[in-house]
């Protein structure tokens, strides 16, 4: 390798006042010779075209950078409609900043997936531990996605996390008691807490409360009679909101499908209570992520209104069963 003084003798000496003079004197023959003035924006966009490289190729963040372009108008307080027009992305700004309560569980990774991909903030609160989180700051760019840990029982936590929110989705909810909690306060108490909140925000201009297909006061299930309560509640404090009721869902991480696989392969058998004849209209998660998303794009109809979402088909248990089975081939099933 060469000696120490000869690698200091091949650095670039820094510019001196004679090459920072020729440089200026360089720009303005420039700007003389397109008879343009400095502050014109044709004059700028002609120095720039001769002073700088050429643009990449399409496809490598050069040229079609602008697609990426951000729109920074905020959300109006108010307004229905809270996507601003433009090419999107998750590097844009869609005017949304989101808190998704459950935004850990099942449902709520593919709906931070959706916000983030359009370009929205999206604040996740969570309780626990602090790697329950940490798939879902992946889905957006470096400060897209904001965990924060907050107390579900806490009105002053709850009021920090929508503080800087226009837009609240609640998919808390619980399909079985816990000795900490039930039924009532998971899917009907706690719901009318957030809607109440939002409220008194203020600026949230759009509430999403996500129930349960068949959800009733009438109902046999206290689940399902829970979810009708905090459906009545939400509307009461938030007449704005929109309910959604997804039927079972279905997806790569299910409870459903993933359990009975569960059973054939350690067991070897799969127990159908009833002879299999309770009756399922499965969705695809990311299908109702996607419409719960939509209801925030549309210019308001959606507001104050409640949807049912169910997949296509309506199959028995033991028709789902015999599917999985057929998937599973391989495995000796029995079907008890």
């Amino acid at each position: 390798p060469p000696p120490l003084p000869l690698l200091l003798r091949l650095r670039r000496p820094p510019p001196t006042a004679a090459t920072m003079q020729a440089a200026a004197a360089a720009r303005r023959h420039l700007l003389d010779q397109h008879h343009l003035s400095p502050a014109s924006s044709a004059a700028i966009a002609a120095f720039r075209s001769a002073a700088q490289p050429a643009l990449a190729p399409q496809g490598s963040g050069g040229a079609d950078g602008a697609r990426y372009m951000s729109a920074r108008a905020p959300a109006v307080k108010g307004a229905g409609h809270l996507v601003r027009k433009g090419t999107g992305g998750r590097s844009s700004v869609s005017g949304i900043v989101a808190t998704v309560f459950g935004a850990t569980g099942f449902l709520g990774r593919y709906v931070v997936q959706q916000l983030a991909k359009m370009g929205s903030q999206v604040l996740v609160p969570f309780r626990g531990c602090e790697d329950s989180h940490r798939h879902l700051k992946l889905m957006g760019d470096l400060g897209q996605i904001v965990p924060m840990n907050y107390n579900p029982r806490d009105v002053n936590s709850i009021k920090t996390a929508v503080a800087k929110s226009n837009v609240v989705i609640n998919l808390i909810g619980r399909e079985y008691e816990t000795r900490n909690y039930g039924f009532e306060e998971v899917n009907h108490q706690m719901a009318e807490q957030l809607a109440m909140i939002s409220k008194e925000h203020g600026g949230i201009v759009r509430f999403i409360q996500v129930s349960a297909l068949g959800a009733s006061a009438s109902s046999p299930s206290r689940l399902l009679r829970a979810k009708a309560a905090g459906e009545e509640s939400v509307l009461k404090e938030f007449p704005e909101a929109t309910i959604m009721r997804p039927a079972t869902l279905i997806g790569t991480e299910d409870r459903i499908l993933n359990r009975w696989a569960m059973y054939a392969k350690n067991w070897g058998f799969l127990p159908l209570f009833g002879g299999g004849s309770t009756k399922f209209q499965p969705v695809y998660v990311v299908d109702v992520a996607a419409a719960i998303v939509n209801s925030l794009k549309d210019d308001g109809t959606s507001m104050g209104k409640t949807y049912e979402l169910g997949g296509p088909d309506i199959y028995t248990v033991h028709d789902l069963v015999i599917i999985k089975h057929n998937c599973y081939a391989t495995i000796n099933t029995k079907i008890v």
